[in-house]
């Protein structure tokens, strides 16, 4: 089987790339980064492209079997990048897909469409209220793919939590480094809301599993949106407690007050002194979880790891990788740290 996994260069793409050629597929990565191919299995086939460009997107679907649209321009690029990228690019997938005849698109978008829910668990029926461009992207990206489905396109829509592992970085890096250097770990209220995380290796276990179900599909629908996350997670508090016990850190929580610090971090964003995004500081001191019951339900399968696993399983390879990943400066990709602006001067005192 043939399979094109845009996104490739980055930190889905690698574990996806990884994943899908164990399993023995021709495995197509496309991207407009260049690809660190040390890093990927050597089968792999690399391509350069932007997904902005229809023409190219024709060019290298045509003959796939499987798509998996992955991606897309992050929270902290500008607004006019994220939509072109996210929604623009995207119809350009669909499109070339659609007129490609391939058997299945999986387009990965993310729960950032639901905002900042009123109750919980949030389950995919539920309104999409995006918070800034990259939600709103995310929603119109969603919809472009409806509109396919309706068309007669297979696409599947999987919408992750924040997901991590190994050579997952970016905003991770910071709570990384505070814990290596054994700092008091702020977060936003009291920290015990249940806050859901996803280990990397389910995310790319479940999308695997989309691609080998065949009809009959025995009444499971598949041309939908599927929520996933873990199925094992306590408080943010609690989690952060199971993990450092499991690292012997000296790290802490310490609690803050939520609306004051929430205001404070709007005004270093608006400053451009803070990596962090409103969605991210919005839903931090907020229950942020999701019901997975579709997707488990569809797949017959479970995830394995829990919140805690998921992080010591990621921060054990951050720090047998620190100084590697400590010279390669800082960007605005999920494989690299994110400059810690302001934050960097509120560590010294913690």
């Amino acid at each position: 089987m043939k399979i094109l996994i845009t996104g490739g260069a980055g930190f889905l793409g690698l574990h996806l790339a990884r994943f899908f050629s164990k399993k023995k597929y021709n495995v197509y990565l496309l991207d407009i980064a260049d690809f660190n191919k040390k890093e990927y299995p050597k089968n792999c086939h690399f391509i350069n492209a932007d997904i902005r460009n229809n023409a190219l997107m024709y060019r290298y679907i045509k003959g796939m079997d499987f798509v998996i649209h992955a991606a897309a321009a992050l929270p902290l690029w500008k607004n006019e990048e994220i939509m072109k990228i996210n929604v623009g690019g995207t119809n350009n997938i669909l499109k070339a897909s659609f007129e490609n005849k391939v058997k299945w698109v999986i387009y990965i978008s993310s729960t950032a469409v639901y905002g900042v829910p009123k109750k919980h668990p949030i389950y995919e029926s539920d309104p999409r209220v995006g918070v800034g461009p990259y939600g709103q992207s995310k929603i119109d990206a969603e919809n472009l793919c409806f509109q396919y489905i309706k068309k007669g396109l297979n696409v599947t829509i999987i919408r992750p939590k924040t997901f991590l592992g190994t050579h997952r970085l970016g905003v991770f890096e910071i709570l990384f480094d505070w814990i290596h250097d054994g700092k008091k770990i702020p977060v936003i209220g009291s920290g015990n809301n249940r806050y859901q995380l996803l280990d990397i290796d389910d995310l790319c276990e479940a999308i695997y599993l989309f691609t080998k179900v065949r009809p009959p599909y025995k009444g499971r629908t598949l041309n939908t949106a599927f929520n996933i996350g873990a199925e094992k997670f306590t408080t943010i508090k609690g989690d952060f407690k199971i993990m450092f016990e499991a690292l012997n850190s000296k790290s802490r929580i310490f609690p803050t007050p939520a609306f004051l610090v929430k205001k404070a971090l709007w005004l270093f964003e608006k400053l451009k002194l803070s990596p962090l995004y409103q969605w991210v500081y919005d839903t931090a001191d907020k229950d942020s979880f999701v019901s997975i019951n579709k997707l488990t339900k569809a797949l017959n399968w479970h995830p394995r790891y829990s919140n805690s696993d998921a992080l010591i399983k990621a921060y054990k390879w951050y720090l047998k990788n620190y100084k590697e990943i400590k010279s390669r400066g800082s960007g605005v990709t999920h494989t690299v740290g994110w400059k810690q602006g302001i934050l960097g001067l509120i560590k010294k005192i913690m």
